[in-house]
């Protein structure tokens, strides 16, 4: 691929991985959080699911803004917003605050995350755009291995406000590339043609499309089974199992690895196979080792070694199902790219907030709750993928 988009990766890939940043480098802390603030497992959790909440809600307002103002406008305003949320989280007295200023953190972390997969969709479609994406995700999933090790080593030599105070460091960052390394995709001409009724009418044109929609089914509960491990795994590895905070951020980084190792496989795999050959092989995989995960975990064998082993296969097929399932959904609404974006988003924040929510009404302090939610959610993935992608359109819109 040209230099220009290896460019055009690492500057989106920045941009979407301050959102997950925020997300990944206050992990090893939260027991230390919870102490702190005199706060319960389930509301430290709370922060957790405010972030996703936020970043749901406040995606559908940045889709329409940066189709009708342009792509860059509405990214500096969200990455004001990350920034100030972050100062209050670094500064909030109780447990109460730091929910509230996560949710302002959140409002402003999405709108790299759905105006980057517009920009793609401006720019490539296709296979170039899979591999795009792939690229994109190359720099995304480096933040799932750093941020644990960063915060770790915080919380090890300082408090863990001081982690807060880095994510500001990182929105300030975020701020120079946008201004400086990130040209507009979204030319006038094609702004004239957005408006709130247009918005409006591209949501309800969405909402009846079943293929768009499936697809963006598949991706979310692919990203629930994530993030119900992040909201739980500082609990299981630190608590249950007995690890550092250190090695809890090496294991958890471990994860991420098979993510970036995976997802570089796309571009190669959909210009030999296809699209929909890539994702419905990388579904089957990932659902196999999701379910035997959960069966073995039913039979008593609750050792880290074996869970690990299982989530890295599984995510690892995860890394190519996220960015393929992104691809095809958007291959067709390239007029509306940031509204599309945005609708993915949300529906994948909501259904990871009520995924996380609904899995942490069963925690016990085990693995055995998390792993069962993992699991449920790779099924979901693995029924919806079989309706889909053998609908009529589905066979249409990409080449075998």
């Amino acid at each position: 691929m040209p230099s220009r988009a290896s460019s055009h990766a690492l500057s989106l890939g920045l941009l979407s991985a301050i959102g997950l940043f925020a997300l990944d480098m206050y992990l090893p802390s939260l027991p230390t959080i919870s102490a702190s603030l005199n706060a319960d497992t389930h509301a430290v959790q709370a922060s957790l699911i405010s972030f996703f909440a936020a970043m749901a809600v406040s995606q559908i307002v940045y889709g329409p803004l940066s189709d009708m103002f342009g792509r860059k406008r509405p990214l500096y305003a969200g990455l004001v917003l990350y920034s100030i949320g972050a100062i209050g989280c670094a500064l909030s007295p109780s447990i109460e605050w730091l929910i509230a200023f996560r949710f302002l953190q959140g409002m402003g972390a999405c709108a790299g995350v759905v105006i980057s997969r517009a920009i793609v969709r401006d720019l490539y479609t296709g296979p170039a755009a899979a591999q795009l994406m792939s690229r994109l995700m190359l720099v995304f999933s480096v933040s799932p291995i750093l941020a644990p090790l960063a915060g770790s080593m915080i919380t090890a030599f300082g408090d863990w406000r001081v982690i807060f105070l880095v994510m500001v460091g990182a929105g300030a960052l975020g701020l120079v590339v946008a201004i400086f390394f990130l040209e507009e995709t979204r030319l006038p001409a094609a702004r004239s043609e957005s408006s709130i009724a247009s918005a409006l009418s591209s949501y309800t044109t969405l909402l009846k499309d079943p293929y768009y929609l499936g697809l963006v089914l598949i991706a979310s509960f692919g990203m629930s089974s994530y993030m119900i491990y992040v909201a739980n795994s500082s609990f299981v590895l630190i608590n249950h199992y007995g690890l550092s905070p250190s090695f809890f951020s090496v294991v958890f980084s471990c994860n991420a690895v098979a993510f970036i190792g995976m997802s570089q496989m796309n571009g190669w795999l959909s210009r030999k196979i296809g699209l929909r050959r890539v994702i419905r092989g990388a579904v089957v995989g990932y659902s196999t080792m999701m379910v035997m995960l959960a069966l073995v975990t039913s039979l008593g064998f609750d050792q880290l070694e074996v869970m690990a082993v299982f989530l890295f296969g599984g995510y690892g097929f995860l890394g190519m199902i996220i960015p393929t399932a992104a691809v095809l959904a958007l291959e067709h609404h390239g007029r509306i790219a940031g509204t599309a974006s945005a609708m993915m988003g949300t529906l994948q924040f909501v259904t990871s907030a009520i995924v996380v929510g609904i899995g942490g009404l069963f925690t016990d302090g085990t693995s055995r709750p998390m792993v069962t939610v993992i699991a449920i959610c790779s099924v979901v993935v693995l029924m919806l993928s079989l309706m889909v992608l053998r609908s009529q359109r589905g066979a249409m819109a990409a080449a075998e």
